[in-house]
This record gives structure tokens, sequence and C-alpha cells, in this order.
């Protein structure tokens, strides 16, 4: 099994990759940012702890799950709380990845595909065999920012100016997806990498 990391700024697609490699590799894909809400569902190992940081508040009363909108909101302006938040949150994603791709390994599964936009950071590179950078020309992210999300462009391009450089992704992943042209382009760059790997 090859496990892949996938990583890139916000709004440069790394979606398009993702659903390419589990249609044509049948890759088993772990979103970082999905097994952060995962971890924080009634009677999982984060949602005591994030109740305990953050108050009662932010509980759900239909439902007693925990108010993700609103936890964005109480860590905004509370850069500290964000610190503790993400103390609580970021370490049980990694152990959850780690434990699905043991998973995978025994099942026998060619191709395990973990995407995270703080995959260099938090040091997945550790256990995954390449990473890959995602990579899309500003004015493109900006403009798919505006029209999936809604943003105006001050806030498309303040959250792109938050995130880290190109220079900064180039220089600790293994390869680059140019991701600026059409879905044709991508996806031959994707089978051309993948093509060294016999097993696939």
């Amino acid at each position: 099994m090859i496990t892949l990391g996938i990583t890139g700024g916000v709004g440069a697609g790394k979606s398009t990759i993702l659903d390419f490699l589990e249609e044509r590799y049948h890759a088993f894909v772990l979103k970082a940012d999905e097994v952060g809400h995962l971890v924080m569902e009634p009677g999982r190992e984060c949602y005591e702890p994030v109740i305990e940081l953050l108050g009662r508040e932010v509980i759900k009363k239909e439902d007693q799950t925990i108010d993700r909108r609103l936890v964005s909101d109480v860590v905004f302006s509370h850069p500290d709380l964000l610190e503790k938040l993400n103390g609580i949150i970021h370490p049980a994603v990694k152990r959850y990845i780690l434990e699905q791709i043991k998973c995978k390994k025994q099942e026998k599964c060619a191709v395990c595909v973990v995407e995270a936009a703080l995959l260099l950071e938090e040091n997945y590179q550790e256990f995954c065999d390449e990473v890959w950078y995602v990579h899309t020309e500003k004015e493109i992210r900006i403009r798919r920012l505006m029209e999936s999300r809604g943003y105006s462009r001050e806030k498309a391009e303040s959250i792109i100016r938050s995130q880290a450089s190109e220079e900064f992704f180039r220089t600790h992943t293994d390869f680059e997806i140019n991701n600026s042209g059409t879905e044709k382009e991508t996806k031959k760059q994707i089978e051309e990498r993948l093509g060294k790997y016999e097993t696939l």
C-alpha cells in the first residue's frame, strides 16, 4: 500500500484530485477536516474536552451535538482558546487517521490518501510515502472561493494570505500538481506520477 499526503491552499481544487484518486485507483480517502468533525461527535474523545473548554453554550439543544459554527465564532477572536482547541482536536485527528491507515494496510488496500490543509505543519509527512502539493493560480482560487462559498474578493484574499506560501509547500513536498489547467491535464499528471508504482 502507498500512502499519499495531499495538501495545498484553500480553493486549490484538492477535492478534484481526491475524487479522481478514488475513482481511478479505488483509493481510500481520509480528509482531516471531516475527521475533525467526527471526533467532536457525542461519545467521541473530543466531545467532553471541547465542552469543558468552551462551555455548554456550544451544545445544540435539539440533538446535543456541538455547534461547530458557534465554536468557530468563539475561537475566532480568542487566539488562546483556538490554540487550546487545536491542542484537543489535532492529536485526536492524527490518532484516528493512523488507526485507519493501519487497518487499510491489513486489508491490502492499494492506495490510501490523507488530505489536510495543515498536513505539513502537523507532520503528517512522517507516515506518508509521498506528499503532493496541489498548486492553482491565485486568481483562479479567488474566483472559486467567490463562486463556491460566496466569499467577497477581500475575504478570499485574506484567507489565502493567512495560509502557507507556495515556496513553503514546494520546499516540503515531493510532487507538485498544477491544477490551473483543464481536468484532463490534471489527471494526466497524476497518472504519470503513479505510473512508477507497478502494483497499481
